[in-house]
């Protein structure tokens, strides 16, 4: 009673014209709040997002991509991108993105500075990439996912590092970090329901911190003239020692086979001594002469130019003659 009343004296008050303006802008005022309205009541989800909707902070629903509506003010709208990868860098930031990206390494030390399992410093640069794959979990189980994701591969990276030697963790034992450090995020980010799936976990860049880079990449220096001297001396050995072998091989089998010639000739020369004697003893007057006649066959065409006469023999010396003008 006491509002209409105060309305009333109001209206009794205000000009005639005035009226008119005030009706005209109460109109403009409710239609902008019917705009407002309409506008908190509909929404739109790209996409790559899903609509995760609370209603007084409470999950009622989510909605896929499209135009959806909900209950203004009454109701809030999430979106998250589930299908847009995304990354977390550590040991650097980006700075500019382009054909030649920007990087600074400004307040990033903390996080990059590691010990390895043989008690060296080593600068881990990283790079995480994940996607978002229960939205509910992303929202509401954890205050700040990302922050708390960004704590356990810090932590799963340390804890394998620290388990390699710096050589590993420099050269070949990169990729299998990685991997290990992918599986452990994964396993954690599970347990802690933070509704991430860890898609890839890359080293960008892996070296021994400034202070004792000239010191380290000195004693890498050695190492690799050390593995230099040694191929080179195997490459000699695989030269020599083949060769040497090939050759004592040759010696001993020549030496087998003379071995094997001079046995054979000695078996040979017995039996046919044996078969010799064996005639002897049939007929040894015949075979003293053969054997007498086969040997002097056998010997003078060796003597050269021999005259052999009996002791009565006259008349030599034509023979000389003629074996002078022969030659």
């Amino acid at each position: 009673m006491a509002y209409n009343q105060f309305n009333q004296f109001n209206k009794d008050r205000v000009p005639p014209d005035w009226k008119k303006y005030l009706a005209g802008y109460n109109y403009i005022l409710a239609g902008l709040l019917a705009a407002i309205l309409l506008w908190t009541t509909f929404f739109q989800i790209r996409p790559e997002e899903v609509g995760v909707i609370t209603r007084f902070g409470k999950y009622v629903r989510s909605e896929e991509p499209g135009l959806h509506m909900k209950l203004p003010i009454l109701e809030r709208v999430y979106k998250v991108a589930v299908e847009r990868q995304q990354k977390e860098e550590f040991g650097f930031r980006t700075t500019s993105t382009g054909i030649q990206s920007q990087y600074t390494k400004t307040g990033t030390t903390d996080e990059s500075l590691m010990l390895t399992g043989d008690l060296n410093l080593a600068d881990v640069e990283w790079v995480v990439q994940y996607r978002v794959d229960d939205p509910y979990n992303f929202l509401f189980k954890v205050r700040d996912p990302v922050r708390t994701m960004r704590d356990i591969s810090e932590s799963c990276m340390r804890q394998i590092v620290g388990d390699r030697t710096v050589n590993e963790v420099l050269t070949v034992g990169r990729t299998e970090i990685a991997i290990s450090v992918q599986q452990e995020m994964q396993k954690l980010c599970t347990e802690y329901m933070l509704g991430i799936t860890i898609e890839q976990v890359v080293l960008q860049d892996v070296n021994p911190p400034d202070p004792v880079k000239d010191a380290f990449n000195a004693v890498n220096q050695a190492q690799q003239e050390k593995e230099t001297m040694i191929n080179q001396a195997r490459s000699e050995y695989n030269k020599i020692i083949p060769r040497a072998r090939g050759q004592a091989d040759e010696t001993v089998q020549k030496a087998e086979g003379y071995a094997t010639e001079r046995v054979n000739n000695a078996l040979g020369e017995t039996s046919r001594f044996n078969a010799l004697y064996r005639e002897y003893v049939k007929a040894p007057e015949v075979t003293k002469k053969r054997l007498y006649l086969e040997t002097l066959g056998n010997v003078l065409p060796r003597l050269g130019h021999k005259i052999i006469t009996d002791e009565k023999g006259n008349n030599v010396l034509p023979l000389l003659q003629m074996q002078y003008d022969k030659k």
